[in-house]
């Protein structure tokens, strides 16, 4: 992996600037959206789930947790869904 030299970063992100463009691009890609966003529509990443343990702190099966949007997930209470939000 090597850096890229920019962000890939498509809304408002936490992550300082500089750490932005020195991080591989699948790493940035990695990060919630929540604090890094980085798909076509912040805040709502699809096609991977936001639950701890990959998915395994989840009552929901994975292919559902992967197809809602990451805001839909922050919904879910910790309880059924555990993202680690407060």
């Amino acid at each position: 992996m090597s850096s890229t030299g920019n962000s890939h970063a498509t809304g408002e992100s936490k992550v300082p600037g500089n750490i932005q463009e020195k991080v591989p691009k699948d790493v940035e890609q990695g990060l919630p959206d929540s604090i890094h966003p980085t798909g076509k529509n912040p805040g709502q990443s699809t096609n991977k789930t936001h639950a701890k343990g990959g998915g395994e702190e989840s009552v929901l099966p994975k292919k559902v947790q992967e197809k809602v949007p990451e805001s839909i997930e922050r919904a879910v209470p910790n309880a059924l869904h555990n993202t680690g939000d407060k």
